[in-house]
């Protein structure tokens, strides 16, 4: 009998593995094992953190946890239901085996590609905002995993696959973040204090999302939050947190009479008559001619507000002055400054104040009596 052509007839048998495994490489979350040409036999061994999955025309099939396995019909029943494998036999069949490793993957770098327009909770301005850090991932649900792979994947390379989850990521991450600093109330100014409670929190929500991939997020963390320092809604942020903080140390109501006054002070260092007019009565505070609105407004702010105009210090003397047979009380002497200029009040005009026996006339009085010398411009011509 000629032997000769035995050999040619099962080719497939020179290149039959009888091993299959794999040794886990470090960041690598899956692994197509190097040849689909397998026998009954063959010694199939799954090291810890590892799960196999035999996969035969783009669907899994069996599944194998860490240990060691001779392959026979018995434990690869679904495979051998489509192949229809002989049992006992050493006759060759064809299956992709692939490993899922599920140590974690840690340290891998995210950012939002594009800012983020959010607005600040606090001061109600839209901002571009970006953020960056890093998060871990780790194969939680292998068989979940394996049919998002091969249903969603063309290609199985770990750098595709973290760019796969990556993509899904960044893509939470704007909804996410944005909530985030919604729900914290906080400024967006202020929102590096709080980068560790919003990244547990992202974290959790991350892996909702991501659950149904088979995967977990591990130490998800927002390493910062950044925005354009001369973009124009960001120079309006700062000085709205500016604004504000200074309302909070002077109150609202002062702040206002400061900036009556500051407008009243622009307007006397203007050029020209009305601002010669106005700067005789603001040296002293109050004004007079065109000077007079000054007070007037002041008076007309201290009339309506009562209550909230705060106390002068007790240091300060209060006086009365008597204008046309009426008392004008709680007037400081830059206010009798203020009558004098304006020719309502002069040396002989009867003042007052706590500790005085009487009225006396304004040059009787030592603190007031300097008043009368202060020089005053010339009339116009």
């Amino acid at each position: 009998m000629d032997y000769g052509h035995e050999l040619p007839l099962y080719p497939s048998l020179m290149a039959i593995i009888d091993v299959v495994k794999y040794q886990t490489v470090d960041g690598e979350l899956v692994h197509r094992f190097d040849s689909d040409d397998l026998r009954m036999g063959t010694q199939l061994v799954v090291h810890p953190a590892q799960t196999a999955f035999f996969v035969k025309g783009g669907a899994i099939c069996d599944e194998f946890s860490a240990g060691t396995y001779k392959l026979d019909t018995e434990n690869i029943p679904i495979l051998n239901k489509i192949l229809n494998l002989p049992y006992g036999s050493d006759s060759p069949f064809q299956a992709e085996v692939w490993f899922v490793n599920q140590t974690a993957k840690l340290n891998l770098p995210w950012g939002t590609p594009h800012p983020i327009q959010i607005e600040d909770p606090r001061y109600h301005i839209i901002v571009p905002v970006r953020a960056h850090g890093q998060y871990g991932i780790r194969v939680t649900n292998p068989r979940a995993f394996m049919e998002t792979l091969i249903g969603s994947m063309g290609t199985f390379s770990s750098d595709h696959i973290e760019q796969f989850y990556k993509g899904r990521i960044i893509s939470a991450l704007n909804t996410l973040l944005a909530q985030q600093i919604v729900n914290n109330g906080i400024s967006i100014l202020d929102i590096n204090t709080l980068l560790l409670t919003m990244s547990d929190s992202i974290n959790e929500q991350l892996n909702e999302l991501l659950g149904k991939y088979g995967v977990s997020i591990i130490e998800f963390a927002i390493m910062s939050v950044t925005f354009p320092r001369d973009d124009e809604s960001v120079i309006k942020l700062k000085n709205a947190k500016d604004l504000a903080a200074r309302l909070n140390i002077t109150g609202r109501d002062v702040y206002q009479m400061e900036r009556s006054f500051n407008v009243l002070d622009a307007a006397a260092n203007n050029d020209g008559v009305g601002g010669q007019m106005m700067g005789m009565g603001v040296g002293f505070g109050a004004g007079m001619g065109i000077g007079s609105a000054v007070g007037n407004l002041a008076g007309q702010y201290m009339n309506t507000n009562p209550a909230q105009v705060p106390p002068l210090p007790q240091s300060v003397p209060l006086y009365y002055i008597a204008i046309n047979g009426q008392q004008v009380p709680n007037l400081t002497v830059e206010g009798i400054a203020t009558y004098i200029v304006n020719g309502t009040a002069n040396a002989s005009t009867l003042v007052w104040t706590p500790g005085m026996p009487n009225w006396l006339p304004i040059a009787q009085v030592p603190a007031l009596a300097s008043l009368l010398n202060s020089p005053t411009p010339p009339p116009l011509p």
